[in-house]
């Protein structure tokens, strides 16, 4: 027989959630004809077959989540010849056999053993035994979120049972799964890797010749421009800083990092060169983007690269915000709600339009100047009437 495994996607994917099977048990295929759809981190990737035959087992269902290398689907047969062709491509073949076995003999003795208590993870310190573990993982409650009440912090079978009793009323937890899993992993990265700092301003939008006539300006291709100019002001903000040897590399050109909601998660679109690129360009790309985007047919060398991220939060509601960074990135420019507010203008107390601005920098490597520099740099180009 022959066994077809999941290949490598590329980007250093090392797993994916099987959307859709497009074959079913005893059906015939060709070579490249479509097994099934799977969903990474970054896209649905549409996986063919690597050879002819007919389908002998599917291996996962719809939702599982399947680690690269595993087994998809075996052939009946003796497909050997054409599995190794295939092979060259990323598939691989052979069979799966167990081997698990159980060695030695089961001991006896009337020796009373005394328990003793063992710790869960160095930072909460807390205690338990070997039988109240035991009833945890029987529970399939996680010690790390009881909280102890017995001596000196011991964690007690009351404590577990507590705790399960509140899982069971929850309700069964739901897996993260393709883009939201990737963006808790992402957030953990940055967490773990990141000294993050923000600074926030106004920028007011007297100027704009389109609130006067009443009209509706692309704020978001305005922001693009802006932070253009505040790039070119501190470049030291459209950076990669490299964890590993404490340094940075500073970007001549400009990829920005398009924050794009849908219903799967956040994904980061990359808007390339956007400092060579006219509004018109800009504009059509970014339509484009965020069609394919929502849709998950963005490519995934659109997905990637990107020097600086900019998020218009604001359109959904608040003023001002830490956004994230995501290595090895050194900054992101977030925008806020658009409002009328009372302002000063030229010694006069008018009513203009008011955006907030929010820049968290990565402060190992960007300092408060530059970063405030930065800022001021995309408040003085949005402020200009064109």
């Amino acid at each position: 027989m022959s066994i077809f495994k999941l290949p490598d996607l590329g980007e250093g994917l090392q797993e994916a959630e099987i959307r859709e099977w497009h074959i079913k048990e005893g059906d015939t295929v060709k070579i490249d004809q479509p097994l099934l759809s799977v969903e990474t981190a970054k896209a649905v990737v549409e996986v063919p077959s690597p050879l002819a035959g007919v389908i002998k087992k599917l291996y996962g269902k719809n939702g599982d989540t399947m680690e690269v290398g595993k087994p998809l689907v075996e052939f009946e047969g003796n497909a050997a010849a054409a599995a190794e062709a295939a092979d060259n491509g990323g598939a691989r073949t052979g069979a799966i056999t167990d081997t698990g076995t159980v060695v030695g003999a089961m001991k006896s003795s009337d020796e009373v053993v005394a328990e003793k208590a063992t710790t869960v993870g160095t930072a909460a310190g807390l205690k338990v035994t070997p039988a109240v573990r035991a009833l945890a993982s029987r529970l399939n409650v996680d010690l790390t979120i009881v909280t102890a009440t017995g001596p000196e912090g011991m964690i007690t079978a009351a404590d577990v049972q507590r705790v399960h009793k509140i899982l069971t009323e929850l309700g069964p937890m739901e897996k993260l799964r393709g883009t939201r899993k990737a963006m808790a992993q992402t957030m953990s990265q940055s967490r773990d890797e990141i000294m993050p700092a923000t600074v926030t301003d106004d920028a007011v939008l007297y100027a704009w010749p389109e609130f006067a006539a009443g009209g509706k300006p692309d704020l978001t291709i305005r922001l693009i421009r802006a932070l253009v100019a505040g790039a070119k002001a501190e470049p030291a903000l459209n950076a990669w800083y490299d964890q590993a040897e404490i340094g940075r590399r500073l970007l001549e050109k400009i990829h920005v990092g398009i924050a794009v909601d849908t219903a799967d998660g956040l994904f980061v679109a990359v808007m390339q060169d956007v400092a060579g690129r006219s509004e018109e360009s800009l504009r059509s790309g970014l339509q484009k983007l965020k069609e394919a985007t929502k849709s998950r047919t963005v490519p995934p060398e659109e997905l990637r690269g990107y020097t600086i991220t900019l998020s218009n939060f604001g359109r959904f509601g608040g003023k001002y915000a830490t956004p994230v960074i995501v290595p090895p990135t050194v900054a992101i420019v977030a925008a806020g709600s658009l409002r009328d507010a009372v302002v000063p203008i030229n010694g006069e107390i008018k009513i203009a339009k008011v955006l907030p601005l929010s820049v968290s920098f990565d402060h190992r490597c960007v300092t408060g100047g530059e970063a405030t520099r930065f800022l001021a740099a995309m408040i003085a180009d949005l402020q200009k009437a064109e």
